[in-house]
């Protein structure tokens, strides 16, 4: 079990017995996927994809 490993990153087990992460493990979690990710976010967006999402927002709309 993952708590016997790291019991300091666990409080307690979710209703589905996945592990539940402390506040420390996941503020580090979230700025690992933010150092990982934010280069990606400046890319521009391939004009067909663009194009399609704002056909999709459109049928929302209506």
């Amino acid at each position: 079990m993952l708590s016997d490993e790291h019991p300091e990153t666990i409080r307690s087990e979710s209703e589905f017995g996945a592990p539940v992460l402390n506040a420390a493990i996941r503020h580090r979690l979230g700025q690992a996927m933010q150092a990982l990710y934010e280069p990606v976010i400046d890319e521009s967006l391939d004009p067909r994809l663009a194009e399609l999402m704002q056909q999709l927002a459109a049928d929302r709309e209506n």
